[in-house]
């Protein structure tokens, strides 16, 4: 009586199989979880810079002007007006007034955020990554973009000031 005691080959090669089944689907499902996470990241930014705008708004009467940049004059003010906000550094006045300890940026490289004022109203922009979302503006059912360039991108979501609509302006197109 001979007893192996092991596995076979086989047993050992459709072990590995499943396994590798599994990886590739939780890899899959935990790459978009962190799609998601970023453009729920993005919508959280774009709200709370829309909170220090108004808040900026009612300390001097009018919105940050933007810069060639589509980024915010509105930092400082030292002898020659305000300069301009960097996104992830702080956004603090001339009175030493801070409106955000850190003026988020987007959290992948290549993509910025997209800023518009015209000192009664503002417009901010960002590209989200899952084309599923449900604020991204559609053509026919498919998702659209605005006519801006978030980096490498164009811009397909916004938030804007109360008195200020996200498509004032703006073309949406096919994405």
């Amino acid at each position: 009586m001979n007893k192996n005691n092991g596995f076979t080959l086989i047993e050992l090669l459709v072990v590995m199989a499943v396994i590798g089944i599994l990886l590739t689907i939780s890899i899959g499902s935990f790459q978009s979880s962190q799609l998601k996470a970023r453009d729920t990241s993005r919508k959280a930014s774009l709200e709370q810079i829309g909170r220090a705008l108004e808040a900026y708004n009612n300390d001097k009467g009018q919105y940050p002007s933007q810069s060639a940049d589509k980024k915010m004059d509105g930092c400082g003010d030292f002898g020659s007006g305000p300069t301009t906000c960097e996104w992830g550094a702080e956004w603090s006045d001339e009175n030493g007034t801070i409106y955000m300890i850190e003026l988020p940026a987007d959290p992948t490289t290549g993509l910025y955020y997209y800023f518009l004022s015209n000192g009664t109203a503002y417009q901010l922009y960002a590209r989200l990554e899952n084309d599923q979302d449900g604020s991204i503006p559609t053509i026919g059912g498919s998702p659209a973009n605005y006519s801006l360039s978030c980096g490498d991108l164009p811009c397909n979501y916004g938030v804007s000031s109360s008195n200020e609509t996200i498509e004032n302006d703006r073309t949406i197109a096919p994405d």
